[in-house]
């Protein structure tokens, strides 16, 4: 198989997957989304396209891309001091009753208060469920430093949700 095709056959397998994990890192926002995906896919096919001709890893290389990509775009767009989460957010009180989507609002406004990398090390953690080591390999970095960026954003979430941290039984 040619490189095209195999860039493309990746293209379809991969890009519905690839696009949500760009819509968690740039907040939601899908033209940005779009554009990460874009760009990240475009760096990979320039700079690695022996990765889709030779049949290599090129997921865990794309994902890098994307990450990085989606740090870039915010240090690029935003070199300003974190906003706390009450500049961005009216009123951010959550009832009881109201339930999950709350939460979910929530939840993804205070993760866009976080820098960039700890978002990262959040979303690849939870959302795509990878271990430290793969997170660490996307982020250029050690494992121990993975572990303190996502000790000090859960902190962080839970100062800008009020949420106590949960505890096991």
């Amino acid at each position: 198989m040619d490189t095209r095709a195999a860039f493309e056959e990746f293209v379809r397998g991969q890009s519905t997957h690839l696009f949500r994990l760009a819509l968690v890192l740039c907040g939601w926002h899908s033209a940005e989304a779009q554009d990460l995906l874009q760009i990240a896919l475009e760096r990979a096919y320039s700079r690695r396209w022996l990765l889709f001709r030779e049949g290599g890893a090129a997921e865990p290389y794309v994902r890098r891309v994307l990450v990085n990509a989606a740090i870039d775009r915010r240090r690029g767009l935003q070199r300003r001091a974190e906003q706390p989460l009450g500049a961005t957010a009216v009123h951010l009180t959550v009832d009881a009753g109201t339930g999950q989507i709350e939460d979910r609002d929530l939840l993804l406004r205070a993760l866009r208060c976080l820098p960039p990398r700890q978002r990262a090390v959040l979303v690849m953690r939870y959302w795509e469920d990878l271990p430290d080591s793969q997170i660490a390999a996307a982020l250029n970095c050690n494992v121990a430093t993975v572990r303190s960026q996502a000790s000090r954003a859960l902190v962080r979430l839970r100062q800008l949700t009020g949420k106590p941290p949960v505890r096991d039984i």
